[in-house]
């Protein structure tokens, strides 16, 4: 067996400058939303790409402070263009920079103000804002990386598609892409995920790929964290659930796996279409997360600071988010979640000011027929019962795929694919799966790759080197690879002349179509859930493409 070649854990494929200008332009970005992924795709930027972050829009004062001390303004204070309260500040910030330093009265090329924009944008606000952002974006023509997911439903994602890509003429047909875009879909992006795929499709060590089983274990309290009391517990009338919100990576993971070809580039010159899948199933349930599984001890309580069954439920609050964390000197995520000015209060007050203003926060209850509904479903609550919460998102879901033969250039093959999204788990977030091959098989999880030939009975393991300690939390260095890739499609199209086609096929390695149909796919997926039947995605996606573009033209 040929022995794999691991890529270079800082350097995944495509991230060599092209031939840029002698003074290449100092590329700027401005983050929206300076929560957690905001804070990781500024690090990887920083610290990892030829470019800056430039300024930060953030409601929350103490975040938005120490953002631009982490990353922008350092010890010094912001300058103008550098801090906004929230996106539409900065949109009204720029609209005006551009009509005084852009106007009729303004040949010098010089900023009449003095103040700069930006090149990019970093969209790191919560779900349901995705959308919004980025039609309100749009106009200023701004290269744009947004978290996942693109949006909370289907006709959202597509509205992205037009937004962005709008058609040019009576035939409808989309224009050309003028700017980069990129989705956070970070499983793409790591060098262990790089070198699985290449050693799957490039090198073909197990053959024809027949079967792919992946699995995501979330993780027992983070299920309860995010899905039971946090901001992802409920379903929309659009119908995003869990699948969305947690695991529309891990759907593009496998997409990306069995459905693109190796290279998007080449895929694009030569006119290659996807292998799309011939069905999508679905199973899941909410199993656990529910008032009959309620201990019987626990009585009436509906908020852990209250219940006498505390101390031997494994969900406390208290135990979690207090001695777990906090207690143990860890302020960060998931207590700064719980009370976002929790670092600020460490610093100023100390741990038990800190300690008395987190237990303040979970003591806060909701009762069910005084509170309305919309103000129940409005904001999370962490202190809240597991058992007595507002959810309804599947904590145990499997997804089933299945593809025919395609006998047209490139010649694939049929094979089926699992999706399972489990929240009771040890592993919290550590991914594993097995792909199984005509020659082979693969088994993979987030460390090691072992590859097992059928010829030899051998089994070779590939330890992948884990990211620095300062990178941990960067899903296996995926935060560092999208940000790195992203930033090189800019600036080989800014700074090196690259087309933007080429530019987003070559370094980006995926459309913003592509990004929309993934989606599509979960949402496949929800539909056949709920309905309890099989979807035959070629139908179905003509179907919701014709009655959206019907939609759109009235």
């Amino acid at each position: 067996m040929k022995e794999p070649q691991l890529p270079p854990a800082d350097i995944p494929v495509n991230s060599i400058r092209p031939s840029a200008s002698t003074t290449p332009k100092q590329l700027r970005f401005l983050v929206i939303g300076a929560g957690s992924r905001g804070n990781a795709y500024a690090r990887a930027v920083t610290t990892a790409t030829q470019g800056t972050i430039h300024a930060v829009a953030e409601p929350h004062p103490f975040k938005r402070r120490e953002f631009g001390r982490n990353y922008i303004w350092g010890q010094g204070s912001a300058k103008e263009g550098q801090a906004f309260a929230d996106w539409r500040e900065w949109i009204q910030w720029e609209t005006e920079r551009r009509r005084t330093d852009e106007g009729p009265n303004n040949s010098t090329g010089i900023p009449a103000s003095g103040a700069v924009g930006v090149d990019g944008v970093f969209i790191c606000t919560l779900d349901e804002t995705h959308i919004e952002v980025i039609k309100a974006i749009a106009p200023l023509n701004l290269h744009i990386l947004c978290e996942k997911p693109l949006a909370l439903s289907l006709n959202d994602c597509l509205t992205v598609y037009r937004t962005l890509q709008p058609p040019q003429g009576t035939d409808q047909r989309p224009q050309a892409q003028s700017k980069i875009f990129s989705i956070g879909h970070v499983l793409r992006y790591s060098p262990h995920n790089i070198l699985l795929r290449k050693l799957l499709l490039s090198d073909q060590v197990i053959g024809d790929i027949v079967s792919l089983e992946h699995t995501e274990p979330v993780g027992w309290w983070h299920f309860s964290h995010s899905y039971v009391r946090g901001n992802w517990r409920r379903t929309t009338l659009a119908g995003d659930g869990s699948l969305l919100t947690k695991s529309c990576h891990d759907i593009d993971f496998i997409l990306w796996l069995l459905c693109s070809p190796p290279s998007l580039e080449t895929a694009v010159e030569e006119g290659h279409e996807p292998h799309f899948p011939r069905s999508i199933s679905s199973a899941g349930y909410m199993t656990q997360f529910r008032r009959s599984r309620k201990p019987a001890t626990a009585g009436d309580a509906t908020n852990c600071l209250s219940c006498p069954a505390e101390r031997e439920c494994n969900y406390s609050a208290l135990r979690i988010y207090n001695e777990r964390h906090l207690a143990k000197g860890i302020a960060g995520w998931p207590v700064d979640i719980v009370c976002p000015d929790i670092e600020d209060v460490v610093q100023t007050q100390g741990t038990a000011a800190a300690e008395e203003h987190l237990l303040e926060k979970l003591r806060e209850d909701y009762e069910v027929g005084k509170d309305s509904d919309s103000d129940i479903a409005s904001r999370p609550w962490y202190g809240r019962c597991v058992y007595e919460a507002d959810n309804n998102v599947c904590d145990d879901q499997v997804v089933t795929f299945a593809w025919d033969d395609e006998e047209s250039e490139p010649r694939r093959l049929a094979k089926t694919a699992t999706f399972h999204m489990i929240a009771p788990t040890e592993k919290q977030c550590e991914r594993r799966g097995r792909v199984y091959g005509t020659k082979g098989e693969i088994e993979y999880d987030s460390r090691t790759i072992s590859i097992y030939d059928f010829a030899t009975a051998k089994t070779q393991v590939i330890d992948v080197p884990p990211p620095p300690p300062d990178r941990k939390e960067s899903h296996g260095g995926g935060d560092y690879g999208l940000a790195r890739q992203y930033v090189s499609a800019v600036d080989a199209v800014v700074n090196g002349g690259l087309d933007v086609e080429r530019a987003q096929a070559r370094f980006v390695g995926c459309t913003l179509e592509e990004a929309v149909r993934s989606h599509a796919v979960v949402f496949a997926a929800e539909e056949a859930r709920r309905d309890e039947r099989v979807v035959k995605w070629k139908e179905w996606w003509d179907e919701k493409l014709k009655t959206s573009a019907a939609a759109w033209a009235t």
